[in-house]
């Protein structure tokens, strides 16, 4: 119905408008085309007497036409006004001050001398005007009026078109809200009951709009409803409590086996219990961490202290894995081996292993801070990481099974681990690791290694979070030994390790390649030798 009007309303007011502006349009044409037949028959007087040449007698014939201009306003803001071809005003029925901009686009209509219908900015005013070039006065004669007057009848329909649409809005609004609230008065009063029903929680209560239509139909078929529901009520109840009981069971198995069993593998196994007796193979990271020396420290101590410092030593590095999404995988004495990518993939395992290996390098830094405070040795560990295939899942027996990694990849980044004593780096990567992160921290390859127990080299880096000055030149010095070493050039690689000495003399791996220099010097290495060390010990 408000559609119906607002779209009444519009072509009305809109009619009107064309309708009015056509008058008036028409009017201010038939003035203009009255003062063009005026002026013309002055000037044929002044023809036909010989006159067009006597400046006076063209001059009252003028007056006479801006005479006739005059008679035919009839609003106090209509102007009648001519130009001559530099854009002065020299007939002018009211006052009138021209800008220069106003000016030029005046002498742009009088060069088309084209008669038609304009909009245009006067002493600042917008008007609309109907002009006509004057041909025997060599004049363009504009007929004006103000655009707002011109309009203004315009306006007024719009004016009141809106208010009675308004109006007309306004109490279809109100009938149709009486309306409303009396047809669903019953439906109101149902509703009301059912809040009762739900907030005091008794489903005896009853609606008594029982009337022969719909809604009646609707009160009777809901009375129907909760008896049906209050019967089943007590039957709800005693689910919910074995509900609960058994959902305070099931939390009360995960907090136990989670000391055991890593989170992630009882979410699985309650999501897919068969699923957990099969294993799988994946890629994923492998970490291996362990102490140095540690039977050597547990003889200087109590065996409750050892306890205590190897449960909290525990306790800091298992937080570090599990806080990047890592699985401890088993304890192994003092070492630790935990995997990335099981049973929950992520986009970057590697990264996240050796985030964990930067923290926990850093974190034992503050363990040992607390051991010195408890006049206990400080721990040294050291770190290795590997990424490959494996096979991943529950292994073992139906009385006692383990959730862990096996392949050969899981060998190989425990021997990475126990490379660090040798090559003097707490933390040592593998190649294919090293392809993962090496946008993120910087590394430095040690050497090719064929580790016990394989027969084909790898390459292996260590990595560090940052590196200082003087570790960035040590690093470039034995980068640039590595290449010449790896060409057989065992003496220009000699000079190279010899200057990296001098310059770190703590650091172990140029001692160790200047060894194996002069025993490559002294006894060269087979023609089929690849530069690849191959270790006969873990």
């Amino acid at each position: 119905m408000i559609l119906f009007l607002t779209l009444m309303g519009f072509a009305a007011a809109l009619s009107a408008r064309n309708g009015i502006t056509q008058i008036a349009t028409d009017f201010l044409k038939f003035k203009a085309d009255s003062l063009d037949n005026y002026a013309n028959t002055q000037w044929s007087l002044l023809e036909d007497n010989n006159l067009t040449s006597n400046i006076e007698f063209v001059n009252a014939a003028r007056d006479a036409v801006e005479s006739f201009a005059r008679s035919l306003i009839r609003s106090e803001t209509e102007i009648i006004f001519g130009i001559d071809d530099v854009g002065v005003v020299q007939m002018n029925t009211g006052e009138l001050s021209l800008s220069q901009t106003e000016v030029s686009d005046l002498l742009g209509i009088y060069k088309n001398k084209e008669s038609g219908w304009f909009t245009l900015t006067l002493g600042g005013s917008l008007r609309v005007a109907q002009g006509f070039y004057l041909e025997s006065f060599k004049r363009y004669v504009f007929v004006s009026e103000l655009r707002s007057t011109f309009y203004g009848s315009v306006l007024q329909i719009y004016y009141q078109s809106g208010l009675i649409l308004f109006v007309a809005a306004l109490t279809s609004i109100i009938l149709l809200g009486l309306f409303i609230s009396y047809l669903t008065s019953p439906l109101s009063r149902m509703i009301s009951v059912i809040r009762e029903i739900i907030k005091e929680n008794d489903l005896s209560k009853r609606i008594s709009l029982l009337y022969r239509d719909e809604i009646g139909e609707l009160g009777h078929t809901f009375n129907l409803m909760s008896s049906q529901l209050e019967k089943a009520y007590d039957q709800v109840k005693n689910f919910a409590y074995k509900a609960v009981v058994a959902e305070k069971n099931e939390k009360k198995i995960r907090n136990i086996f989670q000391k055991y069993v890593p989170h992630n593998v009882i979410e699985q196994f309650f999501n897919d219990p068969d699923g957990m007796l099969t294993g799988s193979s994946r890629e994923l990271a492998v970490l291996f961490s362990d102490i140095r020396g540690f039977t050597t420290i547990s003889e200087e101590m109590l065996p409750e202290m050892v306890v205590e410092s190897l449960n909290k030593y525990f306790e800091h590095m298992v937080d570090i894995i599990i806080d990047h999404d890592g699985i401890v995988d088993k304890y192994m004495g003092d070492a630790i081996m935990a995997f990335y990518g099981a049973p929950v993939q992520h986009k970057n395992d590697s990264l996240l292993a050796v985030q964990t290996g930067l923290d926990m390098l850093d974190e034992i830094k503050n363990f040992n801070i607390w051991q010195l405070e408890n006049n206990r040795p400080s721990f040294d560990i050291g770190i290795g990481i590997n990424y490959g295939q494996v096979t991943v899942g529950n292994i073992g027996s139906e009385k006692k099974m383990d959730y862990t990694v096996i392949g050969d990849m899981v060998n190989t980044a425990s021997r990475l681990e126990g490379l660090t004593k040798i090559y003097g780096r707490p933390f040592i990567i593998s190649g294919s690791v090293y392809e993962k992160i090496k946008d993120n921290f910087p590394c430095q390859q040690l050497d090719n290694v064929a580790v016990k127990g394989r027969q084909q080299g790898i390459p292996v880096y260590s990595v560090q979070r940052e590196l200082s000055i003087q570790e960035d030149k040590s690093y470039q010095i034995f980068s640039e030994g590595l290449e010449i070493y790896n060409k057989r050039k065992f003496k220009e690689a000699l000079n190279l390790f010899w200057k990296g000495q001098n310059l770190f003399p703590s650091d172990k791996l140029f001692d160790l390649y200047i060894n194996r220099c002069i025993e490559f010097i002294d006894k060269p290495p087979s023609e089929d030798w690849n530069g690849v060390t191959v270790m006969d010990h873990k």
